[in-house]
Protein backbone atom coordinates (compact mmCIF):
# COMPACT_ATOMS: atom_id res chain seq x y z
CA UNK A 1 0.00 0.00 0.00
CA UNK A 2 1.31 3.45 -0.90
CA UNK A 3 1.72 6.16 1.68
CA UNK A 4 -0.09 9.47 1.38
CA UNK A 5 3.15 11.21 0.33
CA UNK A 6 3.85 8.58 -2.33
CA UNK A 7 0.37 9.05 -3.80
CA UNK A 8 0.67 12.84 -3.79
CA UNK A 9 4.11 12.63 -5.45
CA UNK A 10 2.63 10.43 -8.15
CA UNK A 11 -0.36 12.73 -8.68
CA UNK A 12 1.95 15.76 -8.84
CA UNK A 13 3.13 14.47 -12.23
CA UNK A 14 -0.28 15.53 -13.60
CA UNK A 15 -0.05 19.28 -14.43
CA UNK A 16 -3.76 19.88 -13.68
CA UNK A 17 -3.49 18.21 -10.27
CA UNK A 18 -0.27 20.06 -9.49
CA UNK A 19 -1.86 23.42 -10.33
CA UNK A 20 -4.87 22.81 -8.07
CA UNK A 21 -2.74 21.35 -5.28
CA UNK A 22 -0.38 24.33 -5.31
CA UNK A 23 -3.35 26.73 -5.29
CA UNK A 24 -4.44 25.17 -1.98
CA UNK A 25 -0.97 25.15 -0.40
CA UNK A 26 -1.62 28.02 2.00
CA UNK A 27 -4.75 26.28 3.29
CA UNK A 28 -2.86 23.02 3.82
CA UNK A 29 -0.27 24.90 5.85
CA UNK A 30 -2.96 26.22 8.21
CA UNK A 31 -4.49 22.79 8.80
CA UNK A 32 -1.07 21.21 9.27
CA UNK A 33 -0.27 23.85 11.90
CA UNK A 34 -3.50 23.11 13.77
CA UNK A 35 -2.76 19.40 13.91
CA UNK A 36 0.87 19.96 14.86
CA UNK A 37 -0.09 22.30 17.72
CA UNK A 38 -2.72 19.88 19.06
CA UNK A 39 -0.29 16.96 18.88
CA UNK A 40 2.44 18.93 20.66
CA UNK A 41 -0.09 19.81 23.36
CA UNK A 42 -0.98 16.09 23.55
CA UNK A 43 -4.68 16.85 23.36
CA UNK A 44 -7.49 14.96 21.69
CA UNK A 45 -10.07 16.67 19.51
CA UNK A 46 -12.55 16.14 22.33
CA UNK A 47 -10.28 17.93 24.81
CA UNK A 48 -9.78 20.87 22.45
CA UNK A 49 -13.54 21.01 21.87
CA UNK A 50 -14.22 21.09 25.61
CA UNK A 51 -11.72 23.92 26.06
CA UNK A 52 -13.35 25.85 23.22
CA UNK A 53 -16.91 25.14 24.35
CA UNK A 54 -17.81 23.28 21.17
CA UNK A 55 -18.19 19.69 19.91
CA UNK A 56 -15.54 17.26 18.71
CA UNK A 57 -17.13 17.22 15.26
CA UNK A 58 -16.50 20.96 14.93
CA UNK A 59 -12.80 20.43 15.71
CA UNK A 60 -12.61 17.58 13.20
CA UNK A 61 -14.12 19.84 10.52
CA UNK A 62 -11.78 22.68 11.45
CA UNK A 63 -8.70 20.46 11.26
CA UNK A 64 -9.77 18.91 7.96
CA UNK A 65 -10.51 22.18 6.24
CA UNK A 66 -14.27 22.04 6.54
CA UNK A 67 -14.61 18.59 4.99
CA UNK A 68 -14.47 19.90 1.44
CA UNK A 69 -16.74 22.86 1.97
CA UNK A 70 -15.49 26.33 1.07
CA UNK A 71 -15.81 27.78 4.54
CA UNK A 72 -12.79 29.34 6.14
CA UNK A 73 -12.54 29.58 9.91
CA UNK A 74 -12.72 33.05 11.38
CA UNK A 75 -9.71 34.62 13.01
CA UNK A 76 -11.61 34.43 16.29
CA UNK A 77 -12.08 30.66 15.88
CA UNK A 78 -8.38 30.24 15.11
CA UNK A 79 -7.51 32.36 18.15
CA UNK A 80 -9.74 30.24 20.40
CA UNK A 81 -8.21 27.05 18.98
CA UNK A 82 -4.71 28.43 19.59
CA UNK A 83 -5.64 29.30 23.17
CA UNK A 84 -7.11 25.81 23.70
CA UNK A 85 -3.85 24.15 22.63
CA UNK A 86 -1.65 26.58 24.59
CA UNK A 87 -0.48 28.69 21.68
CA UNK A 88 -0.67 32.25 20.45
CA UNK A 89 -2.11 32.91 16.99
CA UNK A 90 0.27 34.63 14.61
CA UNK A 91 -0.64 35.56 11.04
CA UNK A 92 2.04 36.53 8.55
CA UNK A 93 1.89 38.05 5.10
CA UNK A 94 4.77 36.76 3.00
CA UNK A 95 5.65 38.55 -0.24
CA UNK A 96 4.98 36.30 -3.23
CA UNK A 97 8.40 36.94 -4.68
CA UNK A 98 10.00 35.37 -1.60
CA UNK A 99 7.53 32.49 -1.64
CA UNK A 100 8.11 31.77 -5.32
CA UNK A 101 11.86 31.80 -4.82
CA UNK A 102 11.51 29.36 -1.92
CA UNK A 103 9.37 26.92 -3.93
CA UNK A 104 11.27 27.08 -7.20
CA UNK A 105 14.14 24.94 -5.82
Amino acid sequence: MKTHNEMVNEWMKDPAFKKEYNALESEFVVFDELLKARNIARLTQRQVAERMGTKSAAIARLESGGAGKKHSPSIETLRRYAEAVGCDLQIKLIPRKARLTKHSN
